[in-house]
């Protein structure tokens, strides 16, 4: 590692090489004077809670915001950094950034966190801000009730996520919110570690490695937000009481991918959301009394993945449609409860018209139960040898995995209620697709018929 640094070091401008004299996670300080923005000169002849108004046009170099100011723009004037770190540097209290196209030339560390704009201030605003080709977007570094809202971040496409930073990266913060941002082609979404109360809301996060990374933060609200075209949609780690309604998980798709992926978490409410052609819908493992409720989970491989490992978690009122499979058990035991669900392949009557089927719903069987414990069973997922065994099994069962049924399974879907929709760009394909698909059902109900009138 000392002979890398030393030899990027001797690539680069001796001013640059003084700002690089940093160890990992140093905060970043005032840039070398050859480094400077022209703009620089108005910050430091300001007072605390002044105004200050940028006309459009393109100033190059870095800025270093050392007074509780509100820098505002009009006409999208251009900030483009001097590739060296941070493009704006906030280290003030009760700071305003507003109305900013902010380039960040590609440069900068990543060890050093730098950032479109870098935040190391309690109060701070950022709003209606345009940020590219930096390593990350926003980064909140112990900033406490900092605003992000309104703001366009896009990374670098086609690189790596090990080479370059998260969209909106939030660390060791309280009470943050992030709000109506768009952040696309970034390592992660939101990176938000050690931070508690906070609201994530009306956010669209497209083509990045996870749409929302999380870890040991509590308390926070996940609302209105749309996680595409991703690793996984969500992936939150070792944290409590959070709440995630009305959220989209849409076309999460790869080895491994997941909508929302909840790992060692507690006292979690998953509500009103839609989670729609991912290769797994909800994931959780060590989830401890985890809430999903009003749910729609459609078009995804498998709905549910539960491991042994999770305890005293409740599906109900929620509707699964299109689904491969409807669980996947990894483990030898479980305690989740599933009632009053809508399962779209159960056909079940309802004799007495109670809107709930006679029988309940055994969602598990002995191939599904191989796939969560024989990684190998997924080559044979969909095959012809796989269905013959579940069906075999169900008419004879010899062989019992553990018998996880819907108690009380609906006889149709619950009202949709505050469940989003699907984006407009997918509506046609989505409606093409539902159409292949109930003919297929008419034709597999012709053949059955057929077969059973010979």
């Amino acid at each position: 590692m000392t002979t890398l640094l030393l030899m990027v070091a001797l690539a680069l401008p001796q001013e640059a090489v003084q700002d690089m004299t940093v160890t990992v996670g140093t905060l970043e300080g005032r840039p070398a004077a050859t480094a400077l923005s022209p703009l620089q000169a108005r910050i430091d002849a300001a007072r605390s809670g002044d105004r200050i108004d940028v006309q459009a046009g393109t100033y190059t170099g870095d800025l270093f915001i050392h007074r509780s100011i509100r820098l505002v723009g009009h006409g999208r004037p251009r900030l483009i950094g001097s590739g060296l770190g941070s493009v704006v540097r906030v280290r003030a209290d009760d700071v305003l950034i507003e109305g900013f196209d902010i380039d960040g030339q590609l440069g900068g560390s990543l060890a050093r966190d730098s950032s479109g704009i870098h935040v190391a201030g309690r109060r701070v605003t950022i709003r209606e801000c345009r940020i590219v080709r930096s390593l990350f977007g926003v980064y909140l570094r112990e900033a406490d009730d900092a605003v992000v809202e309104g703001c366009d971040i896009t990374g670098t496409e086609g690189r790596s996520a090990g080479e370059q930073g998260s969209g909106v990266h939030v660390w060791n913060a309280q009470r943050f919110t992030l709000r109506n941002n768009r952040v696309r082609y970034s390592r992660d979404g939101f990176y938000i570690q050690s931070a508690n109360h906070g609201i994530v809301i009306g956010n669209e996060v497209s083509h990045v490695r996870y749409g929302l990374h999380y870890m040991n933060s509590d308390d926070n609200r996940f609302e209105d937000n749309t996680f595409q075209h991703g690793a996984a949609g969500a992936a939150l780690m070792y944290s409590r009481r959070l709440t995630f309604a009305r959220n989209r998980f849409l076309h999460n798709r790869g080895f491994a991918s997941v909508g929302l992926l909840l790992k060692d978490c507690e006292d979690v409410v998953a509500e009103d959301n839609l989670v729609a052609d991912n290769e797994r819908g909800f994931f959780i493992d060590g989830a401890v009394r985890h809430l999903f409720r009003r749910n729609l989970v459609s078009s995804s491989d498998v709905a549910v993945v539960v491991y042994d490992s999770s305890q005293a978690n409740r599906f109900e009122g929620n509707t699964f449609v299109g689904n491969l499979s409807p669980l996947r058990l990894v483990g030898r035991r479980t305690d989740t409860v599933f009632d009053g669900n809508y399962w779209s392949g159960f056909h079940e009557p309802d004799l007495d018209a109670d809107g709930v089927r006679d029988r309940p719903y055994r969602l598990s069987n002995v191939f599904d139960h191989l796939r969560g414990n024989l990684t190998a069973a997924d080559l044979f997922a969909q095959g012809i040898g796989a269905r013959v065994l579940a069906h075999a099994e169900q008419t004879f069962p010899v062989l019992r995995p553990v018998a996880v049924s819907d108690v009380r399974p609906l006889t149709s879907p619950p009202p949709r209620g505050a469940i989003p929709l699907m984006p407009a760009q997918d509506a046609g394909r989505t409606f093409g697709g539902l159409a292949l698909s109930a003919l297929g059902v008419v034709a597999g109900l012709a053949v059955f018929h057929a077969g059973r009138r010979r």
